[in-house]
């Protein structure tokens, strides 16, 4: 007899493709940079079609957390980053 598997989780409903390409993003300048010690988050903004401010944030406590690099980046449609400035170099 053959077990039937359930089905792989998909999406979930609030995950957009606006989303998804915000976490790439994310990810990428993480790769770039390299990961600071005392990371606290990746701030991914959309500003307009294709443009993007991101914000990475440090601190060891909330009431500490600041911003430790800021690039405004231009992305194409998949979420790959195509132009940054400043330019994002390896610090971690």
């Amino acid at each position: 007899m053959l077990t039937q598997l359930p089905e792989a989780p998909g999406p979930g409903p609030i995950e957009t493709d606006a989303e998804r390409i915000r976490i790439r993003i994310g990810g990428q300048v993480l790769q770039a940079l390299g990961r600071p010690g005392d990371l606290r988050a990746v701030e991914v903004r959309p500003l307009w079609e294709r443009h993007y401010r991101v914000n990475v944030l440090v601190g060891g406590h909330a009431a500490s957390v600041t911003v430790a690099h800021s690039y405004f980046l231009e992305a194409n449609g998949a979420g790959d980053i195509v132009e940054a400035t400043p330019e994002i170099l390896r610090k971690y």
